[in-house]
């Protein structure tokens, strides 16, 4: 026996939604088995959420483009500030810097190692530190530390704040869109739900095989389980 199953995507949804409507006009109106409230429910309810879909990609999509330049950013920016730290040690181990003004950096307790900025908030952090640390080294008449200079690196850096702020923005509006699609599917189901147990009610006394070909007509999807076969 043929079980159906409720569209588990939103195209699928979607589908489901304009396959009933576009049956419904093609026939005549003292024909059709779906009540006018149910069908236009549909017809109110399909474009709005079709809007919304095409929308929540739209902008999952530009995020997802935004993001594979953010990626770039991210690496140069711990790049250079993974370069300086260890230019900064080596200074300290020279005995050209002393190791007092790693505390300007945040760096006293590090073992004169590089600190972990794995994270984007761990790059933001360490990256406002050490910036901050040699400008003020610098400002109490240290010599700057060069290959990379705290210029460049502070380019670096600023480039990846900004990027950093744009994803943030982006991933707001995807989670935003993506969260008025969800608000507008429990509604679809049930409109789906409403339309295709009506379909049903209205053939349920035809054979099995024509009743499914009329239901399907109405965009009702059955499935069957494995070994069955259409009798």
């Amino acid at each position: 026996m043929p079980y159906r199953r409720l569209p588990n995507t939103d195209t699928a949804r979607i589908k489901a939604l304009k396959t009933a409507i576009n049956k419904c006009n093609k026939t005549d109106f003292n024909d059709v088995i779906i009540s006018m409230k149910t069908l236009y429910k549909a017809k109110t309810i399909v474009g709005k959420f079709e809007r919304a879909c095409t929308i929540y990609n739209d902008t999952y999509q530009t995020q997802i483009r935004a993001n594979k330049s953010f990626q770039r950013k991210i690496a140069n920016a711990r790049m250079y500030l993974s370069h300086f730290v260890q230019v900064l040690h080596m200074s300290v181990i020279r005995g050209e810097i002393k190791s007092e003004n790693l505390a300007l950096y945040g760096l006293e307790n590090n073992d004169l190692l590089v600190p972990d900025m794995s994270t984007n908030d761990l790059l933001l952090e360490w990256g406002n530190k050490i910036i901050n640390g040699e400008e003020q080294r610098i400002a109490e008449g240290g010599v700057p530390i060069y290959n990379p200079t705290i210029a460049k690196v502070k380019v670096m850096y600023s480039i990846f704040k900004d990027g950093d702020k744009t994803q943030k923005i982006h991933r707001k509006a995807t989670f935003r869109t993506q969260s008025d699609v969800s608000d507008l599917r429990a509604e679809v189901d049930e409109i789906v739900l409403a339309i295709w147990n009506q379909v049903e009610e209205a053939n349920s006394k035809l054979p099995l095989e024509k009743k499914i070909k009329k239901n399907s007509e109405y965009g009702v999807v059955y499935y069957y389980r494995k070994g069955e076969r259409v009798k």
